[in-house]
């Protein structure tokens, strides 16, 4: 056993009371709502963050986390953690514990695109990956779950992956480092990565119904594709989804580190209850709060809602009139200033696919910029 595996076992026999204790309650829990989809608090103040952590079962940040990151990386915390954006964790320790043993780890982050542009509030988690690429230097894989979005929203597929490609060019334009860094579609990639595929099979295989229920809250109305799609979200986490980066004969040991928002958690709670009944490592995961929605705490930023979000394509005269909660809905946003950044890029087809041979390269282009935000 390598010790990469020694201290992968070591988390999943620390931390294996996910599976057997489930999150606590509160009796107060109508109070607000936090789940992939929906973000929703009575309270003026907005969301409860250590309501969650004890819902979730997570552990808050503390300075003595932050202390042993920078002495452990030589690198003073981003500034997102020293002020509580990113307030929650699991695991983060594990990772610091591979990257002081000088053990292989990656980063996996993610978007799921239905707008034409991101908002502010998605780009906080690209912000801080990006970062955390620089610390640790180490590859990163972004899913974009297109798939997702076709199942969800009222999007033909033919349009979900549109949309993937406008809100790539957003994320390329955060500076990610081009040879270190995979974009893919799951409408592109799945079907071109037997591994992947593979592993999303056994992951369905380990969760019930009943399971899956009781974690998203499906009912019976709900398509089948919903059901099973929580295995396409977990399927990054583990490393062997992806031998053209780690090799065609990688085990999944390597270490998967995931910089998400807090309603992201169910999934990778799901992930780490099945992490070691396949005999991989579980995911570590670090939380981001919520930027919150123009209106008000109550709710986030949201793309379903143009008038509670700043969209990185917004005019300023669109932003001032969002300001003073009189937008403009007539006024068609503008893609000039933002996509000047980044090249013209291929449109979806056959023939110029989103997911690239490695090295990593993001699109067929290979014309990437400094990165200055």
């Amino acid at each position: 056993m390598t010790d990469t595996e020694k201290l992968a076992a070591q988390v999943n026999s620390l931390t294996l009371e996910e599976s057997t204790n489930p999150p606590a309650t509160d009796d107060d829990d109508d109070d607000q709502i936090v789940d992939p989809w929906q973000v929703v608090s009575k309270s003026g103040k907005g969301v409860d963050y250590n309501k969650l952590i004890k819902k979730f079962g997570s552990t808050r940040i503390d300075d003595a986390l932050l202390e042993r990151f920078e002495k452990v990386t030589g690198h003073k915390p981003h500034h997102f953690l020293r002020r509580g954006i990113f307030f929650s964790q699991r695991d983060v320790h594990f990772i610091l514990n591979c990257y002081e043993a000088k053990k292989p780890f990656f980063l996996y982050t993610g978007r799921g695109p239905s707008s034409e542009a991101m908002h502010l509030g998605h780009l906080i988690p690209f912000m801080f990956t990006k970062w955390l690429q620089e610390v640790f230097d180490v590859p990163l894989v972004i899913q974009m779950t297109d798939d997702e979005k076709f199942l969800w929203k009222d999007l033909a597929a033919e349009e979900a992956l549109r949309l993937t490609y406008e809100n790539a060019k957003d994320i390329i334009a955060q500076g990610f480092d081009v040879n270190k860094t995979f974009i893919f579609s799951d409408m592109e990639y799945i079907g071109t990565c037997p591994a992947f595929y593979k592993n999303m099979l056994k992951i369905q295989k380990c969760v019930t119904f009943n399971q899956v229920k009781g974690i998203f809250g499906f009912g019976d109305s709900d398509c089948i594709g919903k059901i099973s799609f929580p295995a396409t979200q977990a399927a990054p986490s583990f490393s062997n989804s992806f031998p053209h980066i780690f090799g065609e004969n990688d085990a999944g040991k390597v270490p998967c580190f995931i910089p998400c928002a807090i309603d992201q958690d169910p999934y990778f709670r799901m992930t780490r209850d099945v992490a070691p009944r396949l005999g991989y490592p579980k995911p570590a995961l670090i939380h981001s709060t919520f930027f919150p929605a123009l209106q008000g705490a109550q709710t986030k930023m949201s793309a379903s809602d143009p008038n509670s979000s700043i969209f990185l394509t917004d005019t300023q005269k669109q932003i001032k009139t969002k300001g003073i909660a009189e937008a403009d809905e007539t006024t068609p946003p503008s893609h000039d200033s933002f996509h000047q950044k980044i090249p013209t890029l291929p449109q979806p087809s056959c023939e110029h696919p989103l997911n690239i041979p490695v090295p990593f390269d993001l699109f067929e282009t290979n014309s990437h910029e400094d990165g200055s935000d």
